[in-house]
């Protein structure tokens, strides 16, 4: 058992540092080919970012564990915007940009509805993976040309790409290779340890990658979205978590339909996605409820920090 701790440790370690160094490394060697800034944002930065997530499903599905990798993407959004957003509103209250309102809240809204009605028969196919995918590549055609009508957008896209860490051709195609190498290796390492864990406590893969891996995978947001409410960016910190929402369900949630077919049990509809769901409804409600301001306040926070606890215990308490 302590072994496979361990190795649950050191994985997500390995996973959150490779991740950021594949990140640096392929914007880098993209702009030095003549790609665009918006592209890079849109492709290299986004799936960088979301590199972790879609790592971990990739290994899950191939190793034939496809139901941690949907706990993975269920439990991250889950936990993105209860533990996320809900602690980083208790250390300031969080400011709804134009952005979100307007084009990337409403967009996960649709989305999470959307894999609702794909899982709603409790499978996951290629058909399923397909369309998944195939939103994505809508929606990032969609931000591609409200770019063009909206400078706010490409100057937001910018000053992303502006944190990272400039590196010339050689040094960018080397960490390319390390941290992508390295996410491999520790995604399969993570794997293994929560399948093992799962198996040890006598729980499913699914428990597994709904709690211990997506709170894992988490950790990045949080601290992303904590150091931007701290330096006073608190419209940067909503619009990470909704984004990566985003990505989780279209980019992460479509590989285990696509890799292997996957059967889903009646509360991973019901009570997961019903969560994920109901926390999304709340986070609109918070943006658009009447007489409600455009933050997510302490109190808001605070809500959303005591339903993602008492998800959880619904899950502990379940499994025991």
């Amino acid at each position: 058992m302590w072994v496979s701790v361990l190795g649950l440790i050191l994985g997500f370690t390995l996973l959150v540092w490779s991740a950021d160094k594949f990140l640096s490394g392929a914007a880098s060697t993209a702009r030095h080919l003549g790609v665009s800034e918006m592209v890079i944002g849109l492709t290299v930065v986004s799936i960088g970012t979301s590199s972790p997530e879609i790592c971990v499903a990739l290994a899950a599905a191939f190793e034939g564990n496809p139901l941690l990798a949907v706990g993975n993407a269920i439990g991250s959004n889950i936990a993105n915007i209860g533990l996320v957003l809900g602690i980083t509103a208790l250390i300031a209250p969080l400011s709804f940009s134009k952005q979100v309102l307007q084009v990337e809240l409403p967009c996960l809204l649709g989305v999470t509805l959307l894999a609702l009605i794909l899982m709603f028969d409790l499978e996951l196919g290629s058909f399923d993976g397909i369309l998944l995918l195939g939103a994505l590549l809508l929606l990032c055609l969609l931000v591609y040309r409200r770019s063009s009508r909206h400078p706010e957008v490409a100057n937001s896209i910018r000053g992303e790409l502006g944190e990272l860490p400039a590196m010339g051709t050689a040094k960018g195609l080397l960490w390319l290779a390390v941290g992508l190498a390295l996410l491999v290796i520790s995604s399969e390492l993570l794997v293994w340890s929560a399948t093992e864990v799962a198996q040890r406590l006598g729980v499913s893969d699914m428990l597994i990658g709904l709690t211990i891996v997506a709170v894992g995978t988490s950790l990045p947001e949080l601290a992303a979205t904590v150091g931007a409410a701290i330096k006073g960016h608190t419209d940067i910190a909503i619009g990470n978590v909704v984004g990566s929402n985003i990505l989780n369900i279209l980019a992460v949630l479509s590989l285990p339909g696509l890799i292997a077919f996957t059967h889903l049990e009646a509360a991973a509809l019901w009570r997961d996605c019903g969560t994920m769901l109901a926390l999304t409804l709340l986070l609109a409600l918070f943006a658009y409820g009447i007489n409600s301001r455009t933050i997510i306040t302490r109190f808001e926070g605070t809500v959303l920090f005591l339903a993602w606890i008492g998800y959880n215990a619904l899950l502990i308490e379940q499994a025991i």
